[in-house]
This record gives C-alpha cells, sequence and structure tokens, in this order.
C-alpha cells in the first residue's frame, strides 16, 4: 500500500495533459477488456435452438439484460456511496465474478445455463459507475469520458471479431468461447485497473471549475430528483429509447448484417472504428468550451442531431438512396451520438452548471436502470409478440422511433435545463443542497433511491 501511494504521488506531479491522456488510455483499456466478458457471447448465433418458441440467443440476451438491468437499480445506490478506495477491488471481484459464471455457462447443458449469462450481467452492470468514478468531477472530464466512452463502440466490435475468430478460425465451441475470449483479456485488465489507481485526486482548480463531488446519501438523492424532476423525466425517455436500439444493435448486430446480406468477421470492428473517431472528436472538443451551461446546450444539440441522423439516414436506406454499409454506419453514428453523451458528459456538466454537489454516478444508474429495463421488456414484446419480424426489420423501425421521440424530448429537454439555469443563476449551492421536498413529490421517487 506504501509503495501505490508513492508511485500515486510521483505520478501527481506529472503535466496535466500527460496525466489526462494516460487515464483515458487506461480507462478505456479497462473498459474494452470488461467487454470481453460481457458480450463475447454475441458473437455466436446458437442456431436451431428454441425453449418455449423463443430463440435460444434471445433467452441467453434477455437473462443477461435481466441481471443487467438488476445491476443498474442497485447501482442506484452503490455507485452513489461508493468510497474511492474500494474501486479497484470492487472492479477485480465484479470481473472476476462474471468470468466463472461464464465458465459455468460452457459446463453447464443449455437451457439450463441461460441463468449463468443472468449472474454474468449483475456484477458487470457496475463497472461503468466505477471507472467512470476515477474520472468525473476535472478540467480534462470531457477528454478523458470520450475516450472511455468509445470504448462502448469499438469494444462491441471488437470482442464480436475476437469471438468470431475463435468460432472461425480456432474453431472453438461456441459454449466456450465467451470464458476463453475473457482469459485472454484478463492480463491487459490487470495493467489497466493498475494504471487507473494511479491516479491522484481531482485538485482544488478541478473543484473550483467542476464542482466537488462526494458520496450521496438518501436524502441527497431525494433532493437531487426534486430539483431537476421535469428535465431527468425528460432525459430518462430520450435514454430509454437510444438504450433499447443500441442493445438490439449490440446483440444482434450479426443477424442485422445477416439480414442486409453482408457477412464478413471485420465488418463489426471496421465501422465500429470510424464511428468511435468521429464521437471521439465531437466530445473531446467539448473540453475547449470552459463556460458550462454554454457546453450542456451543445451536448444537447449533439444529441438532437444524432437523433435526426438516425432519422434521415433510414428513409434514405428505405429509399434505396444509401447502401446497407452507409446506412448501418449513419444510423450507428447517430445512435452513438444521442447514447454516448449520456454515458460520459451529461451529467458532468450538469452538476458543474447548477453547482450542485453531488456525482454522476449515482444520476447515471437512475437512467441506466430504467434504459436496460425498457430494453429486457422490449426483447420480450418482440419475441411473444412481433416473432417473425427479423432483427434487421426489427431495428429499422426501432430507430425511426428514436428519430422521432428523441429529437422532440431532447428539444424540449434542452428548453427546461434553459430556463432552470436561467432561474438559479442568483441561487447559492448551499441553498440548493437545502431545499426542503415536497411530500407527495418525494413519495414518488422514493423507490428509485
Amino acid at each position: 500500500m506504501n509503495l501505490m501511494h508513492r508511485l500515486r504521488a510521483k505520478v501527481a506531479k506529472w503535466p496535466y495533459a500527460l496525466l489526462s491522456v494516460m487515464a483515458a488510455v487506461a480507462a478505456f483499456g479497462l473498459y474494452t477488456s470488461m467487454y470481453a466478458f460481457r458480450k463475447a457471447f454475441a458473437a455466436g448465433t446458437f442456431t436451431g435452438q428454441q425453449y418455449l418458441h423463443i430463440d435460444y440467443k434471445v433467452w441467453l440476451v434477455i437473462a443477461q439484460v435481466v441481471g443487467y438491468t438488476f445491476s443498474k437499480f442497485y447501482g442506484i445506490r452503490f455507485i452513489a456511496e461508493v468510497n474511492s478506495k474500494n474501486r479497484a477491488r470492487y472492479i477485480l471481484t465484479l470481473i472476476g465474478i462474471a468470468w466463472l459464471a461464464l465458465l459455468a455457462f460452457a459446463l453447464v447443458p443449455a437451457p439450463y445455463n441461460i441463468i449463468f449469462l443472468f449472474i454474468n450481467g449483475f456484477p458487470l452492470g457496475l463497472i461503468w459507475g466505477l471507472v467512470f468514478g476515477y474520472l468525473e468531477g476535472r478540467r480534462s472530464t470531457e477528454f478523458m469520458a470520450a475516450v472511455l466512452s468509445i470504448s462502448l463502440i469499438f469494444a462491441s466490435g471488437f470482442v464480436k471479431t475476437v469471438g468470431r475468430t475463435l468460432l472461425t478460425v480456432f474453431h472453438v465451441n461456441e459454449y466456450h468461447m465467451p470464458f476463453l475470449t475473457g482469459a485472454i483479456f484478463v492480463l491487459p485488465l490487470l495493467l489497466f485497473v493498475f494504471c487507473m489507481e494511479l491516479m491522484p485526486a481531482p485538485t482544488a482548480e478541478d473543484k473550483q471549475q467542476r464542482s466537488e463531488r462526494s458520496p450521496m446519501n438518501a436524502t441527497e438523492r431525494r433532493q437531487f430528483l426534486i430539483r431537476f424532476l421535469p428535465g431527468i423525466i425528460l432525459t430518462i425517455i430520450i435514454y430509454v429509447f437510444l438504450t433499447i436500439m443500441r442493445d438490439v444493435r449490440d446483440n444482434f448486430e450479426v443477424e442485422i448484417w445477416a439480414d442486409l446480406g453482408v457477412k464478413s468477421n471485420s465488418i463489426y470492428t471496421n465501422i465500429d472504428s470510424v464511428i468511435s473517431i468521429i464521437v471521439l472528436i465531437a466530445m473531446s472538443l467539448l473540453i475547449l468550451v470552459k463556460k458550462n451551461l454554454r457546453a450542456f446546450s451543445i451536448i444537447h444539440l449533439l444529441i438532437i442531431g444524432g437523433c435526426v441522423l438516425v432519422g434521415i439516414s433510414t428513409i434514405l436506406f428505405n429509399l434505396k438512396l444509401i447502401s446497407p454499409v452507409s446506412w448501418m454506419t449513419m444510423a450507428g453514428l447517430g445512435l452513438y451520438l444521442g447514447y454516448v453523451p449520456y454515458n460520459a458528459i451529461f451529467f458532468e456538466r450538469m452538476i458543474a452548471t447548477f453547482h450542485y454537489r453531488s456525482n454522476v454516478g449515482f444520476i447515471m444508474y437512475v437512467a441506466d436502470s430504467m434504459g436496460y429495463l425498457g430494453s429486457v421488456s422490449i426483447l420480450l414484446v418482440k419475441e411473444l409478440g412481433r416473432p417473425n419480424i427479423s432483427w434487421g426489420n426489427f431495428f429499422k423501425e426501432g430507430v425511426m422511433a428514436v428519430a422521432v421521440v428523441g429529437g422532440i424530448c431532447g428539444l424540449l429537454s434542452l428548453i427546461y435545463f434553459l430556463q432552470s439555469a436561467g432561474g438559479s443563476r442568483n441561487s447559492k449551492l448551499k441553498s440548493q443542497n437545502s431545499k426542503k421536498s415536497d411530500p407527495e413529490t418525494d413519495d414518488l421517487i422514493t423507490s428509485l433511491t
């Protein structure tokens, strides 16, 4: 422990820019490594298997998403209250549990191994909040969070490519492939966690510009929700739609590409790499915007623009004016331009704009819990209500809903927060955090805290 303190003290003397780059790369690598334990199974197709008239792979996806959803609800409290000293231990323990679940999935025959995808999903749902906790509340959070967030895009395609390579080149069994994919990333995971532990605490200047971040008790969490309730509701509506379609794309990308007549082991990484670079540039440039309200407004415009891009590209594809590859690239870019800000900088700049002492993890997990609840619900609706529709057509219809609902709610959210910021510009931080709650509203949101 003394050695870690000495190393952290030495790293703290590095130039701020170099420290930010190290943290960004380490966070990206850590979350990409985690994805190997989460999404490798999606590289398999598990064709020809059905249970209760539902495809076996759909059962696997549902089981994992249910576990992930429960994790997000649990994380509302867990992430809000977690002590920074325990982050590394929690990360390694949780991913270790998920890896053991993949081993059990390989050894236990179907359909009894479905339960292990649920066990796999629960611990992994807490990793994002733990990793982001290293980065939030800093002057360079936009840059670091942008690099971390592109792992959401890059890692999905990269892990599928690794998984498909194990299946097609090395002829690994579909059930063993997820565990072996995870094994490949164990050493990188340990290295990146060690690098994240070298991060020093935010400086006094960081706290002055971005507001101090601290654990939140139940009362503070309720007050936060009450203070921003209209905007949070609009945000959750957008985020639910984005999460559903992003999750469909993530879990059934192999099937969507097959519906489009495109079969290639490298298509996932190629498309997602292009999207990653564009999203990284867009997110990183926000570090140049010092005024928090202005940056918060620009983030809203990025989200609205992403929804519009999804709609326009889908219309052009339906009219046969663009190719399947162009449509999947543009639709994927639009989805992630809307989705990534909520996972990286939306709540970071929201807290900084209103100078509210809190932390990103809490409100992120409120949104995530609703998003993944919507995701598992729509999977059940699709399989039970419209089992004959292909994943390609289902994706096409879903992204049009994202375009309409996301665009409208994004505009309303922007209007609300601008008005709220104007009305509270002269309020003091102390009065915001001590604001009394309304009993009726309090009862409505107690279950979320």
